[in-house]
C-alpha cells in the first residue's frame, strides 16, 4: 500500500500555477500610486509611493528605477559603524515581476526590485558590472544560480509567517491569550478574528497562495502558511505578506509584531522555512534521503553555526532558541518530525513531499539573507558531495540526551547562545564567507553590530527594551 503524502510541488507545477504579474493592472484606472519596497540588512521594510504616471514613465526608459542614497541598507539615523558611512546613490531598479495589488492600500500596487550602481563598475572577475553586492536579492538570485548552473538542482521554499497582534505596546499586552491552535483564539465578531480573515484575503488577493491560517501557542499569536516558490519569489512573497499582516492589524487599531519571544512563560514566534531539494536526475527513495538532499542537509549542519548569523540577528532571537520549548533546541542537529533540532525532516517517507524545515530563522532575520545564507551552506555541502554523517535525532532532544548519546549520533556542536557568538562564529567560517561574499559579510557584521546597539540602549529596563523591540519589529 502507499503511504505517501501531502501535496506534490516541482518547480515546474509551481512555475506552472503561479499567478503571472500582468503589467496592464497599471492601466486600471482605480491604480493611482505604486509602492516600491526593498528590506535592508536589518530587515526593516522600506518604501517610495511615486503616482502612477510617474512610473509609466520609468518603465520606458532605459534602466527603470528610482534613485536611493548608499546608506539605504543600514539603520540611517544610527549608521555610526566606522568604515561603513557610504557617500552617493545607487538606482533601485524595479521587477516589474513582482508587482502586486496592494489590497490594504487601496489605488495602490506594490513592486520590489534590485539595487544597482548607475555607472557600471569593474568587478572582482575584472569585468564591468552594475551590480551591488550588498543588494539582498541580488545575493539570493546569485547563489541560487550558481547551485542550479553547478549542480543541476533548484529548490522550492514555503514560509510560516508568526506574529503576535498586541492591544498596546507600552506596556506590551497581547489581544488575547489563547491556547494552541484553540478555535477560541478566534473568537466571532471579535477584532483579531476580523483581523485574520481579512489578512488572509488580502494575501489571497496579492496572488500570493495561503494554505492555512491559524491560533498560535503564545498569547495573541498566529501563524499563516503560505505555499512553496522559487526561492526569490518566496522570499519576496514573504516581504509582502509581512507588510499586509502590518498595514490590516494597524487598520484594525492593534499593532502586529513579528519579535521572536516577547512573552517569556510561553513559546516564541518564528519564520520557519520549508526547503525541498530538486535535483535534476536524483532519484529520492523512500526509506533515506537521495544524495542531492543528504550533501544539502550535510552542507547547511556543517555551516549552521555561522549561518546562524543572518537567520538569528538579534539578542531577542536566542531568547526564544532555547531547548524544551519547540524553538529547534541549542545543539546542530536534525531529526525526523523533531521540532527540538534546528532541522526538522518532514514528510520523510513521501519523497515528493519530503521537505527540511529550517526552525532556526526569525521575523526579524532579511528572508532575502537567510535564505541565501541557508543556500550557501547547502552549496558547499553539495560542491565537497558531503556525506551526511550525523545520525537522525528522532527519538529524543538533542538536549534530553546524554553526552554519549549525543556522540553516538555525531551531535558534537552546540549552536551559537548569543548573537555576539553568531557573529563570531560567522567570522572563522571562511568558505560560507567566500561563498556570500566577503565585503559582503563585512558590511552585514557592521550594520548588525549597530542594530543591537538600536535595541539595547543603556539605562532601560527589560519592559522599555521590550517596547522598543516589538515597535522595531
Amino acid at each position: 500500500m502507499d503511504y505517501s503524502h501531502g501535496v506534490v510541488y516541482t518547480p515546474q507545477n509551481v512555475t506552472q500555477q503561479r499567478v503571472v504579474a500582468d503589467v496592464t493592472v497599471l492601466d486600471d484606472p482605480s491604480i493611482s500610486y505604486v509602492r516600491i519596497y526593498w528590506v535592508d540588512l536589518v530587515n526593516i521594510r522600506r518604501c517610495r509611493i511615486v503616482p502612477i504616471e510617474y512610473f509609466k514613465a520609468l518603465l520606458k526608459s532605459n534602466r527603470p528605477g528610482v534613485n536611493i542614497a548608499k546608506v539605504c541598507f543600514g539603520l540611517i539615523y544610527l549608521m555610526v559603524a566606522p568604515g561603513f558611512l557610504p557617500i552617493g546613490e545607487y538606482l533601485y531598479t524595479v521587477d516589474v515581476a513582482t508587482l502586486r495589488p496592494c489590497p490594504f492600500a487601496p489605488g495602490h500596487v506594490a513592486v520590489l526590485g534590485q539595487f544597482e550602481e548607475k555607472a557600471a563598475i569593474k568587478g572582482a572577475d575584472g569585468n564591468t558590472t552594475v551590480a551591488v553586492n550588498l543588494c539582498p536579492r541580488t545575493l539570493l538570485r546569485r547563489i541560487v544560480e550558481q547551485i542550479k548552473h553547478s549542480h543541476k538542482t533548484e529548490f522550492l521554499v514555503g514560509f510560516e509567517t508568526e506574529f503576535i497582534l498586541l492591544k498596546s505596546t507600552d506596556p506590551v499586552e497581547p489581544v488575547n491569550i489563547h491556547d494552541w491552535t484553540a478555535s477560541a483564539g478566534l473568537p466571532a465578531g471579535s477584532t483579531e478574528t476580523i483581523v485574520l480573515q481579512e489578512i488572509a484575503d488580502a494575501i489571497t488577493a496579492s496572488g500570493i497562495a495561503l494554505s492555512m491560517y491559524h491560533p498560535e501557542a503564545a498569547p495573541g499569536q498566529y501563524e499563516i502558511v503560505t505555499g512553496p516558490l522559487t526561492p526569490l519569489e518566496a522570499a519576496d512573497a514573504l516581504v509582502h505578506t509581512r507588510e499586509i499582516v502590518v498595514q490590516v492589524a494597524a487598520k484594525n487599531g492593534l499593532h502586529a509584531t513579528f519579535a521572536p519571544r516577547p512573552f517569556m512563560y510561553s513559546a516564541g514566534s518564528s519564520a520557519h522555512a520549508h526547503i525541498s531539494v530538486h535535483a535534476q536526475g536524483d532519484q529520492k527513495p523512500a526509506d533515506k534521503l537521495s544524495a542531492h538532499e543528504s550533501s544539502f542537509l550535510a552542507g547547511v549542519l556543517a555551516h549552521l553555526p555561522a549561518i546562524v548569523a543572518f537567520t538569528l540577528p538579534t539578542s531577542a532571537s536566542y531568547k526564544r532558541m532555547t531547548d524544551g520549548v519547540w524553538s529547534g533546541g541549542t545543539y546542530v542537529s536534525y531529526g525526523t518530525e523533531n521540532r527540538e533540532a534546528p532541522v526538522r525532516l518532514t514528510n520523510a517517507t513521501s519523497p515528493a513531499s519530503r521537505n527540511f524545515e529550517a526552525r532556526f530563522v526569525d521575523g526579524t532575520a532579511n528572508p532575502h539573507v537567510a535564505l541565501a545564507a541557508v543556500l550557501a551552506g547547502g552549496l558547499l555541502g553539495l560542491r565537497a558531495k558531503l556525506p551526511l554523517e550525523m545520525g537522525d535525532c528522532t527519538a529524543n532532544s538533542a538536549a534530553g540526551m546524554t553526552e554519549a548519546e549525543r556522540k553516538a549520533l555525531g551531535i558534537t556542536q552546540r549552536m551559537p547562545l548569543g548573537v555576539d557568538e553568531a557573529r563570531q562564529s560567522l567570522e572563522k567560517d571562511a568558505a560560507l564567507c567566500e561563498v556570500l561574499g566577503s565585503d559582503f559579510v563585512e558590511k552585514y557584521l557592521s550594520v548588525n553590530k549597530t542594530l543591537e546597539a538600536a535595541l539595547i540602549q543603556d539605562g532601560e529596563n527589560e519592559a522599555q527594551q521590550l517596547t522598543r523591540l516589538v515597535k522595531f519589529y
